[in-house]
């Protein structure tokens, strides 16, 4: 197992001390599966005080003592940071996931201290001065039959969150459940287990199979299969109500979605959208949970006709009410929501613009509601994300077509700039006051309008209509 320069020093140092540093965790799985080891994690074996191993770490960066009662220090170097801890064990002694009694042990073996871990795949080692991998619980087997097993029923029930990592591993590696864990994971949905969990930690996990999986349909078909859907009955409503064969012969709102989810993580992948001022992955996050509330108003507006046609008008603004109920189950982010509430009510406007054909007025209109740029981005994996023969051809015409127009008009990603200003009416002469929004206002409508071209033109039309 390659690892930084600056372990195999400290391994070194650590066995004059008849002491010795396992890698554990994400970064031995990682490596088996031939993926980029970002975090390492180093529990070390033999010391038995903290501070000792604090003093040896020191010699060769800084040294963050952040979490005693977990046993834990983050260590620096050359700009590199790494996790170096204490084997432990932990018991739940209390609600929530806070409620473990924690047990630090520097003289604890690897298998007891590796006990405590999810899954077998997770509880896999490696013994850096002796260049050995440990694996006590099989999770190389289990990686070779593509099978994410639990450990411990006993100690695996006591963090419901499991059973929503159990989902994300899942669905990032084409797992498939072994079945004592599948019935185990089942049944704790099944006995409320996971009421408990506060809404940051459910988030942390959403955000991770929305991320990091290739397929993250895989992770909510899940979901629904271990009955986790019940406590988002925003997308569980969503289930079975069907849609017109015409634009949708893949099946109903769910299997649309689904598919339009899965189109977006690909998107995504190949390059989103990202003004200057927004995260990269905040970004990635706002178009994939955009696309998984897009079709939510449909739970509440579809309708069978006489003639059988099946209909969900108005289902784009009815969509906003269980969108925002839904994400903020999952987080506090009020700008973050906010953000994916346009596109949500929006989704439509690229291919309704592009069959009627769309004056530059109804475009400029649009910019002022939603960043068009992103909202074509949106309505492509909507498109796309369907059975039908245009959709199979991987092209969205009508998104072209907007984003041309939306280009010829500068307002691909902003709306129209003002043309006036409240300094130009000041410089008219007029008093500054209540009037002056209602002034600038009806100056923008105009503009909206393509009817005023410059600021000349705007302070003409002040003139005008304003000054007596």
């Amino acid at each position: 197992m390659k690892l930084p320069k600056t372990l195999h020093t400290i391994s070194n140092v650590l066995s004059k001390h008849d002491a010795k540093a396992i890698i554990v965790g994400g970064a031995v799985r990682d490596h088996w599966m031939q993926q980029p080891v970002k975090d390492y994690d180093i529990e070390v074996y033999g010391l038995d005080t903290l501070e000792s191993l604090g003093q040896i770490l020191s010699q060769y960066g800084s040294v963050n003592l952040v979490g005693r009662s977990f046993g834990v220090l983050k260590f620096t170097h050359a700009g590199e940071e790494y996790d170096f801890s204490f084997p432990r064990r932990e018991s739940k002694s209390g609600s929530g996931h806070r409620g473990f009694a924690v047990t630090v042990d520097g003289e604890m073996d690897f298998e007891e201290a590796a006990r405590r871990r999810d899954f077998s795949l997770n509880a896999m080692g490696y013994e850096i001065e002796n260049g050995i991998f440990l694996d006590p619980f099989g999770g190389r087997e289990d990686m070779a039959q593509r099978r994410l097993r639990h450990i411990d029923s006993r100690t695996f029930v006591e963090d419901p969150l499991r059973v929503y990592r159990a989902v994300q591993f899942a669905a990032r590696f084409g797992y498939a459940l072994a079945p004592q864990t599948e019935k185990l994971c089942q049944e704790m949905v099944d006995k409320g287990m996971l009421k408990e969990l506060p809404k940051e930690r459910i988030y942390t996990e959403f955000t991770k199979l929305l991320l990091k999986s290739p397929k993250p349909s895989l992770g909510f078909a899940l979901m629904r299969d271990l009955g986790i859907l019940r406590y988002f009955p925003e997308l569980e409503a969503i289930i079975a109500v069907p849609q017109n064969p015409k634009w949708h012969p893949e099946g109903d709102v769910w299997v649309h979605t689904m598919m339009a989810l899965d189109v977006m993580s690909t998107l995504c992948r190949s390059g989103c959208p990202h003004p200057d001022n927004k995260e990269p992955e905040n970004q990635k996050l706002m178009f994939l949970f955009a696309i998984l509330c897009h079709d939510l108003g449909k739970a509440n507006t579809t309708t069978i006709e006489a003639d059988g046609r099946i209909r969900s008008i108005g289902h784009e603004y009815a969509g906003i009410a269980p969108t925002r109920s839904f994400l903020y189950r999952l987080t506090h982010a009020h700008d973050f929501i906010e953000s994916i509430l346009p596109l949500v009510e929006h989704h439509l406007k690229p291919s309704q613009f592009y069959a009627q054909g769309a004056k530059s007025t109804a475009i400029r209109r649009l910019a002022t509601k939603v960043n068009i740029e992103e909202l074509v981005f949106l309505a492509k994996a909507d498109f796309l994300g369907r059975s039908t023969p245009e959709a199979k051809s991987g092209i969205y015409k009508a998104g072209e077509w907007l984003l041309t127009q939306a280009k010829a008009l500068q307002v691909t990603a902003a709306p129209p700039t003002p043309l006036l200003q409240g300094r130009d009416l000041i410089a008219l002469g007029l008093t500054p006051s209540i009037r002056f929004g209602e002034i600038l206002d009806a100056v923008y409508e105009q503009q909206i309008e393509g009817k005023l071209q410059n600021l000349e033109e705007a302070l003409d039309y002040v003139k005008r209509h304003f000054v007596s």
